[in-house]
Formats: structure tokens, sequence, C-alpha cells
């Protein structure tokens, strides 16, 4: 009856988690739609780097990192209670707000320096994490490798399209 219990809890728990991360991809999805739009002229006037991937690239990639930010975060707090696991879970839950907070600045509200600011938050919220995460628990910290090269992959086009685009463009 405990076994049950405990596998009936897990189960849940990595629902939730799941929920959690790919709530903020629809945060960010729901943002896209309308006047930010990354097909929309806004996005299409702003100057990005040549090695900037096809927009057809970004959903497919934030979809297997949002599994991994879930997993990373579930096997997180199903380890044994702690000071370290506390603090991990509580830097996930941070480094997901930024996340889901970056498209809304990004594209629904075209602030991409305020946008920048965000993501360069995330990339430490991200950072600490991960070397928190690693102290209760190593494959859950070694989950996120791939995001944190995406996110700092990420925060270098952000900085290009500041850099390249002219102000009126970037409120």
């Amino acid at each position: 009856m405990a076994a049950r219990r405990a596998r009936r809890r897990s189960v849940l728990g990595v629902i939730g988690f799941a929920a959690l991360s790919y709530g903020a991809a629809a945060i960010g999805t729901l943002a896209m739609r309308g006047r930010g739009r990354p097909k929309g002229l806004w996005y299409r006037l702003l100057r990005k780097p040549s090695y900037q991937p096809p927009a057809a690239v970004f959903g497919p990639v934030w979809t297997i990192l949002y599994g991994t930010i879930a997993y990373s975060g579930w096997k997180i707090w199903k380890a044994e209670r702690s000071t370290a696991r506390t603090a991990a879970l509580g830097m996930w839950g941070v480094q997901l707000v930024l996340n889901g907070a970056w498209t809304p600045l990004f594209f629904g509200a075209r602030r991409p320096r305020l946008a920048l600011l965000d993501i360069i938050a995330l990339d430490l919220a991200a950072a600490g994490y991960t070397a928190v995460a690693r102290r209760v628990d190593v494959p859950a910290a070694r989950a996120v490798v791939p995001y944190l090269g995406w996110l700092g992959f990420a925060t270098v086009l952000n900085s290009r399209i500041v850099a390249e685009t002219p102000s009126a463009l970037l409120r």
C-alpha cells in the first residue's frame, strides 16, 4: 500500500513539473499571437545575426528543453529532503518564471532590451540551479546542461538584435 502511494505521488509529481514547464511555454506561445508574431512586420524589421536559426527550429528545440527542465525539477523534488534540495527547487522556480517572462517581454511587449536583462538573469538563475541541483542529484543537473547551452546562444542572439537594430524599433 505504501509503495502504491509513493508511485502515485511520483506520477502526480512528474505531471505537475511537466505542467509547470510546458505552462511557461504556453505563456510564450500566447504572447506571440497577434502583434508579437515572429512572422509579423515588427520582428522582420529587427536586425538579426546571420547565424540565427530559422523560426521553425525554435519550437522543437524548446519542446525538448522544457521536457528536460521538467525532468530535472521532478528528480530534485523526489530526492531526500535537505537544505540543498529546498534551495534547488526554489531556484528551479525562479529560472522558470524568468524563462516564462522572456517571450512576453520580447515579442508581446516588443521590448528586446528588457528581454535581454531578463535572459541574463535567467542565465544566472539556471546556472545557479544547476550548481545546487548537482549537490542533490547529478543526473538532474546534467539534464539541464543543453538548456544552459541554448540559453547562452539565445542570450547572444538577443544581445546582437539589441546592438544591431535601430533604437526606434527597440523601445
